[in-house]
C-alpha cells in the first residue's frame, strides 16, 4: 500500500468538497492545546459508549465510559413503616406541626438505604509516545457534525494526525494515528482502571480488561446499599498496524516503528434493563467479542463511512447561523474567554446550540438503553457529584426539552423505555408507601430502579414520577406516533395518574391536594417564627404537574378512544384541586400559603413549571403572565440563575415571556459564568443538564409551539437581526425553516409530517393553513402563502 500523508488520508476519506468537515470551523470545536484537565478534554460517544479525547501528543488518554457501569445493586428502599405512619405525618403538616412531621418522615418514609451510589467510568486507553523530537505546530479539534475528534502536529516537520470517533453503527470506539514521510510510530499503549479489574495483553495485539464493582460498606451506616461484589464489566481493544510491531510487556503493548495505528475498542457490562439489575448469564467479556468480531474484517474507509454517513444524517436535520461567524478564526476556549470579559460572541452561541444537540446524539441513542444521565454519559469519578444518577426534580426532564424541537426525537425514546421499566419498581413504591394504584418515583433514581424516598425529607416529591412524564407524552405529539401512545406513553401517563388520584386526599381548605409536598430543594419561613420547612401540602409545582398529567391523559385517551369512566374521574377530581394563587408582593405564589422563602436567589423555580416547559401561563393569562415576570426578576435580584441549569431554565422562561433580549442575556451570562472551556454546563461542577437546557432555550426563542399555534420568531433578541435556521420542529409534526433579516422574517418554510391543520402567529398576525401529509408550505413575511 502507498504510503499517504494523513490530512491526505482523511481528506480522500470524508470526500473533497463536503460542507462542513476538516478545513472549515463551523460546528467545530477547537483549540491550539492538548487538554489540561478532564474539563478541558472533548467528549464523543454513540448513546452506550463514551470517550474524553485529550490530545495528548506525549501521552494520550482516552476516559472512557459504558452507561451501564454503576456501583450499587437492586433493592427494595421502601421504608416499610412508611404506610403505616403516612397518616399521622399528612395531619401533623395540616395542623403546621413542621418539625413533627419532618421528624417522623425521616424515620418511617426515607428509603432504606436512603442514598445510591454512582454511576462509574469503564477506564482509561493510554498511549504513550516515544517521538524522536517535540510536537510542534499542534492543534486538536471536534467536528460536532462529524463526530470526530483531530489531533494534529508535527514531529521533525513530518505531520502526525490522530482521529477518534465512537460509530453508533459499529457499536465501538475507533482511534486511528498515522505519520506523514519518515515519522514512525513507537508507542506503549494499555488498557487501566483504578480498582476492581484485571488487564492483560496478547501477542496478537489485543489487550483485555475485565472487572466487577466491589462495593465495600458505606461508612455512613450503609445508606447507600448492601456492599459486596455486584455489576461485572469489560472492555477489549484490538490494534492494527502499518508495519511495525507488537510486544507484550506485562500488561501493556509496545509498538515499534509502525507507519500507522488503529484500535478498536468496545466494552460491555452484565447489565439487563429489562431487570433494571445485572444479569449473571450475560458475559461482559463476550459481549465485546461479539462486537468485534463483526467488524474484525472491516476496512478504515467503511469504518469511517458508516459512522459519518450516520451521525450527519441526525445532526444535519437542524441547522442554525445567525450571519457571518467573525471570530471562527480563534480557538474556542479564546472564543469564550471573550465572553467572560463581557464580550458577545453570536457564532459561538450557535455553535453551543448545536453541542447541545451532538452531546445529546451522543449520550441518548441506539445502541445505548439508558438515558442520558447528570453528566450525560462522560464521567471520570468512582463517586461522581451527585452519583451522576438520573434527578428527576428537573434535571433528567432538562436533559430531554431539545429532543422533540431540535429534530432528535429518536433520543427520548430511550427515555420512555427507561420509563417502562421504572414504572415496575414504582408500582411497588406506590403501594408499599402511600397505598396507592399506579406508579410513582421521587427526585432520583438509578440504574437499578431505585423509586423511594431518597437523601431525606427535602427529596418527598411523589409527583416527580408525573412529571417526568411530561417529556414521555411530548414525543407523541410532536411526532403523531399512535402506536407509541398507545403502546409505551399512555400506559405510562395512566399509572402516573392513577397515583395521584389515589394520593390526592382533602385539605382543610377543603381542596384535593398533594401531601406531603415540597417545592424541590427549597425551604419557606413560618410566621411570625424562624421555623423553617421542607414539607407543605400542595406545593405549586404540584398543583400545576397533577393539572398538566391529567388535561394529558384525557388528551391521550381521546385520541385512543379508551377509559371514558377514568376521565371522568379525572374531570370531576380537577375540580377539587386548588388554584395556581399570586402573592402579596405579585409573584406567583410557591406554596399553598403565602410564606416567605428562607432563600429569595435558590436556583429552583419550581412554581414556574407552568410556564416552561408546560404552557399554562401564557399571554392568554395575562395576570399570571406579569407575576411570572416578577416571580423571576425577584429571583435574578438576589444572585438567582447561580447554576448553570438554573441559568438555563431562565433562558426558557424569558423566550417563553416573549422577551428575546433578556433570553440574549442569560445565554451569555450561561456562556460566560457556567461554561468550561470544552463547552461542558458547569453547576458547578460539571452537570450536562445546562448544556441541554441552554439549546432548547435558544430554540424557543426561535420557534414555539404551544397551545396549536406555531410562533415564528418569538423571542428574536435585538442582538441577532440576521439569521437561517432550518429543521426546528413544532407539536403537531411541522419541521419549519426560517430566514430573517434585520430583525425581520423574511421566509419561512414549514412541511407538514402529518398532515394536520396549521396554525401560524409572527407578530400578532395568525393564519390557517390546511395542510397535507408530506406537503411543504412557503409563507412570506406578511404570513401570505407563496410558490416555493
Amino acid at each position: 500500500m502507498k504510503r499517504i500523508s494523513g490530512l491526505l488520508f482523511y481528506t480522500i476519506l470524508l470526500g473533497i468538497g463536503m460542507e462542513g468537515f476538516a478545513q472549515s470551523n463551523k460546528n467545530t470545536l477547537w483549540y491550539k492545546q492538548p487538554a489540561s484537565t478532564w474539563y478541558e478534554a472533548l467528549p464523543i460517544g454513540n448513546g452506550r459508549l463514551g470517550a474524553m479525547v485529550f490530545g495528548n501528543p506525549i501521552q494520550e488518554v482516552l476516559q472512557l465510559n459504558e452507561e451501564s457501569i454503576w456501583a450499587g445493586a437492586k433493592v427494595n428502599a421502601n421504608n416499610p413503616k412508611a404506610l403505616q405512619y403516612l397518616p399521622q405525618i399528612q395531619q401533623a403538616i395540616f395542623n403546621n406541626k413542621f418539625k413533627e412531621a419532618d421528624s417522623l418522615a425521616n424515620l418511617y418514609m426515607v428509603g432504606t438505604p436512603a442514598r445510591v451510589r454512582s454511576y462509574q467510568p469503564l477506564g482509561d486507553l493510554k498511549l504513550d509516545f516515544q517521538w524522536e523530537a517535540k510536537p510542534e505546530n499542534y492543534s486538536r479539534s471536534l467536528n460536532i457534525q462529524t463526530g470526530i475528534s483531530t489531533t494534529a502536529y508535527h514531529i521533525n516537520g513530518n505531520r502526525i494526525l490522530q482521529q477518534v470517533f465512537v460509530s453508533a453503527p459499529d457499536n465501538c470506539i475507533f482511534y486511528r494515528i498515522e505519520g506523514s514521510k519518515k515519522a514512525l510510530i513507537n508507542a506503549a499503549i494499555s488498557l487501566s482502571r483504578e480498582r476492581d479489574v484485571k488487564v492483560k495483553a496478547f501477542p496478537d495485539g489485543h489487550i483485555e480488561l475485565e472487572g466487577q464493582i466491589i462495593d465495600e460498606v458505606d461508612p455512613k451506616k450503609g445508606t447507600r446499599g448492601p456492599a459486596g461484589a455486584h455489576m461485572k464489566f469489560a472492555a477489549e481493544a484490538r490494534l492494527k498496524l502499518q508495519k511495525g510491531t507488537f510486544e507484550v510487556k506485562g500488561n501493556i503493548l509496545m509498538i515499534h516503528n509502525a507507519e500507522s495505528v488503529e484500535i478498536v475498542l468496545t466494552g460491555a457490562t452484565d447489565y439487563s434493563l429489562a431487570k433494571l439489575d445485572y444479569d449473571r448469564a450475560i458475559s461482559p467479556i463476550a459481549s465485546c467479542k461479539a462486537i468485534l468480531n463483526k467488524v474484525k474484517d472491516t476496512k478504515i474507509v467503511a469504518f469511517f463511512k458508516r459512522h459519518t454517513s450516520e451521525h450527519q444524517a441526525m445532526f444535519d436535520r437542524v441547522s442554525l447561523d445567525f450571519g457571518a461567524d467573525s471570530l471562527a478564526k480563534y480557538p474556542t476556549d479564546v472564543r469564550l474567554n471573550r465572553m467572560k470579559q463581557g464580550k458577545t460572541d453570536n457564532g459561538l452561541i450557535a455553535l453551543y446550540f448545536q453541542y447541545g444537540r451532538y452531546l445529546l446524539m451522543g449520550s441518548s441513542r441506539k445502541p445505548g438503553v439508558l438515558p442520558a444521565n447528570l453528566q450525560g454519559i462522560w464521567n471520570k469519578d468512582l463517586n461522581a457529584p451527585w452519583s451522576s444518577d438520573f434527578h428527576t426534580n428537573i434535571n433528567l426532564q432538562m436533559n430531554y426539552w431539545p429532543a422533540e424541537i431540535c429534530n432528535l426525537s429518536e433520543t427520548s425514546e430511550v427515555l420512555a423505555n427507561f420509563m417502562q421499566q421504572i414504572t415496575i419498581p414504582g408500582t411497588v413504591t406506590a403501594k408499599e408507601t402511600y397505598g396507592t394504584k399506579g406508579w410513582t418515583m421521587h427526585h432520583l433514581t438509578d440504574a437499578f430502579g431505585r423509586t423511594s424516598i431518597c437523601d431525606g425529607t427535602w427529596g418527598m416529591t411523589p409527583t416527580n414520577g408525573a412529571w417526568i412524564t411530561f417529556p414521555v407524552y411530548e414525543h407523541y405529539l410532536f411526532t403523531g406516533d399512535k402506536e407509541y401512545l398507545r403502546t409505551t406513553a399512555y400506559p405510562i401517563l395512566k399509572g402516573a395518574c392513577q397515583f395521584l388520584m389515589g394520593f390526592l386526599i382533602p385539605s382543610p381548605e377543603g381542596y384535593l391536594v398533594t401531601n406531603p409536598s415540597t417545592s424541590p430543594e427549597n425551604k419557606f419561613r413560618l410566621p411570625n417564627s424562624k421555623e423553617t420547612s421542607t414539607l407543605t401540602y400542595a406545593a405549586t409545582i404540584d398543583i400545576q404537574t397533577v393539572n398538566a398529567a391529567f388535561d394529558y391523559c384525557a388528551e391521550a385517551a381521546a385520541v385512543l378512544g379508551v377509559d371514558a369512566d377514568f376521565i371522568a374521574d379525572i374531570r370531576a377530581t380537577q375540580k377539587k384541586l386548588p388554584p395556581v394563587k399570586i402573592s402579596a408582593n405579585g409573584t406567583i405564589q410557591e406554596w399553598i400559603k403565602d410564606y416567605e422563602e428562607t432563600e429569595i436567589g435558590h436556583r429552583h423555580m419550581s412554581h414556574l413549571l407552568g410556564l416552561y416547559p408546560l404552557s399554562q401561563i401564557n399571554p392568554e393569562t395575562p395576570e399570571f403572565f406579569e407575576a411570572a415576570k416578577k416571580t423571576i426578576s425577584r429571583r435574578l435580584s438576589q444572585k438567582g440563575g447561580g447554576t448553570g441549569w438554573s441559568r438555563a431554565w431562565i433562558i426558557n422562561f424569558y423566550a417563553r415571556l416573549l422577551d428575546g433580549d433578556k433570553a440574549y442575556e442569560s445565554i451569555n451570562l450561561l456562556l460566560s459564568k457556567s461554561t468550561l472551556n470544552n463547552l461542558f454546563d458547569t453547576h458547578p461542577p460539571f452537570q450536562i443538564d445546562g448544556n441541554f437546557g441552554g439549546t432548547a432555550g435558544i430554540a424557543e426563542m426561535l420557534l414555539q409551539s404551544t397551545n396549536g399555534t406555531i410562533r415564528l420568531l418569538p423571542a428574536l433578541p435585538n442582538a441577532l437581526p440576521d439569521g437561517q435556521m432550518k429543521g426546528l420542529v413544532g407539536r403537531g409534526g411541522f419541521e419549519v425553516a426560517i430566514d430573517w433579516k434585520n430583525g425581520e422574517l423574511i421566509k419561512a418554510t414549514v412541511l407538514s409530517k402529518l398532515g394536520n391543520p396549521l396554525r401560524v402567529s409572527y407578530k400578532g398576525k395568525i393564519v390557517d393553513v390546511k395542510t397535507a401529509k408530506g406537503g411543504k408550505y412557503a409563507l412570506s413575511k406578511d404570513l401570505t402563502l407563496v410558490k416555493l
